[in-house]
């Protein structure tokens, strides 16, 4: 058929490009450098399109952008007889009046933030005070994505109120935490159906950070923990059926805007229209005709049965001019290598026209968008950010971790970042009788335990010397160690591991031998290495007394290295923990980690594959890189007067295992412990974590990470003040012992 697609952005020519392929003859106003058979239309000019439609006889017309619809053109084109895929201007309100919205979703009865619509700043800034939250400011009418701002501090959320004050009404919204997804669905004035979940990308820098733009990126289908048949039934069907109600019935896409956050999905906005970049990484993943359904739509004739969809995943990366989203650089040549691209590697242009010399110039902001199509969604962001390596105008702006928040969302244990502590636990009681049977009357801590005990009575000054020893390995965060250029880190973490080892034995350190390997050596790698255990054994009065260097080519990767070591320490027999007789009623004292330490990188690892390391996301206090690559901790002189003072009945070193596997090995028999996570403040870095793998369970998180608690101390009640007094940093009751069988149960 005969298809006008009204637009020129990188939506409208994805639109043309899916209906092209059905076979239909389409034309595009005004279209753009990418888009065919373009013909200068005013898309806000409801009548002289109407005009060209009478000369020329389209079949359907599909209208791309919102500022058409607000303006009437979908009324102008129902009216003249011409099937219009895109609402009358009454019910495209949902789009070009965010009070409206507000209204209907309050009136429907649909999951939103509290929110207030002002026309004045001091009202506004009344409501706010009143409401003691942070707020989202928005303009109330169209502002083609970018009326919208997320104002940080009072500061700042002053300044948004005042100046989206003096451009006319606006919307103040409570400021929701969670992912954010885009439910898009084919509707035909009474059937809604949805088309693959996407996730947008609206902020200019990487890990979502800096300004607002009309979208830098987006991924379908987005990892989301709802079923998308509910989500149309509470977002979409309402809206649908009320509109219908009122004789206004929505034919077109509605676009909910959904933020999943922790009391379920709540709506941020609606659009009347295909999302833009989200259409160029859904619409790729259509199996069926798109005018066809299209049309269907305009004669209220839509069917599950016309919407198919292909396997796999797409990846829509915008490539936006220099100065974006302030004043974009514009007549920039846009040079691509359109041999060399692939049939999963599709470009659409947005802002590009063609210059005086024929070739295409960048016209505005977002230029143009490379989407990506594959089997899973790796493949696919390979595929676009590969096709980049054929894409050049100057000062091209490119996002380099779109989708950076989906492996957090696909993770659901620990097992599926490629390790296994219940396969670890098995491979300690396969190995446990062989060990024991070296053991002599003299050792007093075998396997399983923090560190192996020795009772060496020769020690003299001691009435009963035991050496207590730690071997341990840094393990995978070595890897980002290596890969951010902070080796150092990585002696550390070895060294006051190995500290807080034998620390919960009640013993001081001796003495440190290290081991460290590599494919190929670097003397000033190993030099930095062996600098941060040369810090750590000074900081912990520790003799470093020697160790290894191995070169393996052939075992290691290029540029990687490993770390391990063995740390000795000593405690008079009679001062070794666990004490005897913890008991129901003895307390759990919390002491901060400095982060993740050492464990549960293999999880960390893949949940920021994707993220940009130098980025700070909310709600990080540093860069990423920081955060995760914070050293180790030592709590041995944080704990000194602890232990000389004999307050202790226990200490439980959180490491590989977390709080729950920990906890247990320092508990006797018929005993449990029972922890409150809510006692201890969540720090920010593990904030993030929640917040990117929703599908994680608490179980999963508090048995791989620390989660804030590096160190838990077991006192009696009466002991409590004390032990908190003898500690010079702020620590947290945060349980207690319970009978039971040597288990941690959550609150």
């Amino acid at each position: 058929m005969k298809v006008l697609v009204i637009g020129a952005g990188g939506r409208e020519h994805v639109i043309a490009w899916a209906c092209e392929r059905s076979g239909h003859e389409v034309t595009v106003a005004p279209g753009n450098a990418g888009t065919p058979r373009r013909v200068e239309l005013d898309p806000l000019d409801p009548s002289a399109v109407v005009a060209w439609c009478a000369a020329n006889s389209p079949e359907l017309v599909i209208v791309g952008p919102e500022a058409p619809l607000a303006a009437g053109l979908g009324d102008a084109l129902t009216n003249a007889g011409f099937p219009c895929f895109g609402p009358s201007r009454t019910a495209a309100r949902l789009e070009w009046s965010k009070s409206y919205t507000r209204e209907l979703a309050a009136q429907l009865g649909i999951p939103s933030p509290a929110h207030g619509t002002f026309a004045s700043a001091a009202e506004a800034l009344s409501w706010w005070r009143a409401l003691d939250r942070p707020v989202v400011v928005k303009q109330d009418g169209l502002a083609a994505g970018k009326g919208v701002v997320v104002p940080v501090g009072t500061h700042q959320t002053e300044a948004a109120i005042a100046a989206l004050a003096a451009e006319g009404p606006f919307v103040l919204e409570e400021q929701l935490r969670g992912p954010e997804c885009s439910l898009l669905a084919f509707c035909d004035g009474r059937t809604a159906v949805a088309m693959p979940v996407a996730q947008d990308h609206k902020r200019i820098g990487e890990g979502d950070t800096g300004p607002n733009t009309g979208g830098m990126g987006a991924f379908a289908p987005a990892p989301i923990p709802y079923d998308i048949a509910e989500l149309t039934a509470t977002f979409i069907q309402p809206v649908i059926d009320h509109l219908a109600a009122t004789g206004t019935p929505f034919v077109g896409v509605l676009y909910a805007g959904l933020m999943l956050t922790a009391d379920g999905p709540k709506l941020l906005e609606f659009n009347c229209r295909f999302g833009d970049p989200e259409a160029q990484a859904i619409l790729p993943l259509l199996d069926g005709d798109l005018a066809e359904i299209a049309l269907a739509c305009a004669h209220g004739e839509l069917t599950n049965e016309l919407v198919r969809w292909k396997p796999g995943a797409a990846c829509a990366v915008v490539g936006a001019a220099a100065r974006y989203p302030d004043t974009p650089s514009i007549g920039d040549v846009i040079d691509i290598d359109d041999d060399q691209l692939t049939v999963e590697q599709l470009v659409f242009f947005a802002a590009a026209t063609i210059g005086p010399d024929g070739r295409r110039v960048t016209s505005g902001g977002r230029v143009l968008t490379v989407t990506g199509v594959g089997a899973d969604l790796g493949s696919a962001r390979s595929a676009a950010y590969d096709a980049f390596d054929h894409v050049r105008f100057s000062g091209m702006q490119v996002r380099r971790d779109i989708a950076w928040r989906a492996p957090g969302a696909m993770t659901r244990s620990y097992a599926s970042a490629g390790v296994s502590i219940d396969e670890g636990n098995r491979a300690v009681s396969m190995l446990k009788e062989a060990v024991e049977r070296t053991h002599t009357e003299n050792v007093l801590g075998g396997i399983g335990a923090f560190g192996g005990g020795l009772d060496v009575t020769f020690l003299k000054h001691f009435e009963r010397p035991v050496l207590v020893a730690s071997t341990d390995g840094v393990g995978t965060k070595v890897e980002l160690a290596a890969r951010a250029g902070r080796p150092e880190v990585s002696g550390m973490d070895i060294v006051n591991h190995c500290v807080g080892d034998v620390l919960v034995q009640g013993a001081r350190p001796m003495f440190f031998l290290d081991y460290i390997a590599a494919s190929s050596l670097d003397a000033s790698l190993v030099a930095a290495v062996v600098g941060g255990m040369a810090e750590a054994c000074e900081a912990s009065s520790c003799i470093l007394l020697g160790g290894e260097t191995a070169e393996m080519p052939g075992v290691y990767m290029p540029g990687a290295f490993d770390v391990a070591g063995t740390l000795v320490g000593v405690v008079e027999r009679s001062m070794m923990l666990p004490r005897p007789g913890i008991a129901p009623g003895d307390v759990l004292i919390g002491v901060a980690s400095s982060g993740p330490h050492t464990n549960g990188y293999s999880l960390l690892r893949k949940i920021f594959q994707w993220a940009s390391l130098d980025a700070q996301p909310e709600p990080l206090d540093r860069p990423l890189v920081d955060a995760l690559l914070a050293p180790h901790r030592s709590y041995l002189q944080t704990l000194s007067a602890v232990l000389d003072k004999d307050l202790a009945l226990a200490l439980a070193h959180i490491t590989g295992g977390g709080l729950l596997e920990n906890v247990p090995r320092v508990l006797p028999e018929g005993t449990a412990a029972f922890i409150d996570t809510k006692s201890w403040p969540e720090p920010p870095l593990f904030q993030l974590v929640r917040q990117l793998a929703p599908n994680l369970p608490d179980s999963e998180l508090y048995r791989t990470l620390n989660m804030g608690i590096g160190m838990v101390v077991v006192c009696r009640p009466d002991d409590v003040a004390a032990l908190q007094a003898s500690i010079d940093e702020e620590t947290w009751v945060i349980g207690e012992i319970i009978a039971g069988d040597r288990e941690v149960r959550l609150s």
